[in-house]
């Protein structure tokens, strides 16, 4: 006697037809998001969940063109500003009935790539992607939009307004009272709109005549270079700089610890502005006083950007506003 148990053989449409009573074309439609009666859509909807039955994306693909799948490529969700625009990039796609194919990087420029071709591969409509690889491959036969990275006027980026955040951010410490500033962030091997906050900082420094200083951060050590350069600028306990621009809130928290570890008061002694808009847990106050990105829209315009009909005649730079918000580390 073979005990051997014999292989389940999954569920198929005859099967959810039979299950639901219902004709297999009814079942085509509701899998596949064409209208059907409600009464019917429920009665498929249930023997789906009874049956466990599982639709073949790839073989929708192949039927109909369209997989309803855009693949998200992002570094990780550690990162609350990552995390942010992932739930609404999936808000976005949900609303429009498409699903979301999550690709972690963990910064490994080879997985990029890697993930570009599991894009292809599971046939998706369209790729967003937030990348770091400088020899990164875009693909000519889908639809690509890339977020904070201009590749060619081909390949469609949609950004915050770097530059002006930039300025927004000197003008408002000029504004309150500062009198030499600081611009501290992360250098990158790439060229990536973000690069462009130091620009428009400089910019309002000069216009403004408010002496600054640039101090861009080892990528393999930023916390310690940051810290070197913090006690360097540091004379009998007092800061030289009043005021300091980060290149993003995660770091500007950092950037307050150390500060607070060498016992110079924040914002008594200096005050500091970061850029993204990251808040507690979230969605309550701001980590700290920033440049607040429109995470909402930038999500809204990439999937509208990768899913529009005329994707070759769309801008190679879709530039959202942003603006200023108070968290607590500067004084108003």
């Amino acid at each position: 006697m073979n005990c051997m148990a014999k292989e389940k053989k999954l569920p198929t449409m005859v099967d959810v037809a039979r299950q639901a009573g219902v004709a297999l074309g009814t079942v085509s439609r509701v899998v596949n998001g064409q209208q059907v009666g409600e009464e019917f859509k429920s009665k498929v909807e249930e023997a789906i969940d009874q049956l466990g039955y599982r639709y073949n994306s790839s073989g929708r693909a192949l039927r109909t063109g369209s997989s309803k799948i855009i693949a998200l490529i992002i570094p990780n969700t550690i990162n609350p500003y990552f995390a942010l625009l992932v739930h609404h990039i999936n808000m976005e796609l949900d609303k429009r009935d498409y699903r979301m194919l999550l690709c972690f990087t963990e910064y490994d420029k080879d997985r990029e790539n890697e993930y570009i071709q599991l894009a292809r591969q599971n046939r998706v409509d369209g790729i967003i992607a937030l990348t770091y690889n400088p020899r990164l491959t875009i693909p000519g036969d889908i639809p690509f939009v890339t977020i904070d990275r201009f590749f060619s006027t081909s390949v469609p980026c949609i950004a915050a307004d770097n530059f002006g955040g930039g300025y927004i951010a000197a003008h408002k410490l000029k504004e309150l009272g500062c009198r030499k500033v600081a611009f501290l962030r992360t250098s990158s091997v790439i060229t990536n709109e973000p690069a462009k906050r130091k620009d428009g900082f400089v910019s309002a420094c000069v216009e403004t005549e408010l002496p600054f200083e640039i101090m861009d951060l080892d990528d393999s050590q930023p916390f310690e270079k940051m810290k070197q350069f913090l006690i360097s600028h540091t004379d009998h306990g007092r800061l030289e700089f009043d005021g300091l621009f980060v290149g993003t809130d995660a770091l500007a928290w950092q950037v307050i610890q150390v500060l607070r570890s060498m016992r110079i008061q924040v914002p008594e002694d200096v005050q500091v502005i970061g850029f993204d808009g990251i808040r507690m847990f979230g969605n309550q106050e701001m980590i700290v006083s920033t440049i607040v990105q429109p995470v909402r829209e930038i999500a809204e315009s990439s999937v509208n950007t990768v899913l529009s009909h005329h994707f070759a005649n769309l801008p190679s730079l879709i530039c959202l506003p942003v603006t200023y918000a108070y968290g607590g580390t500067t004084r108003e």
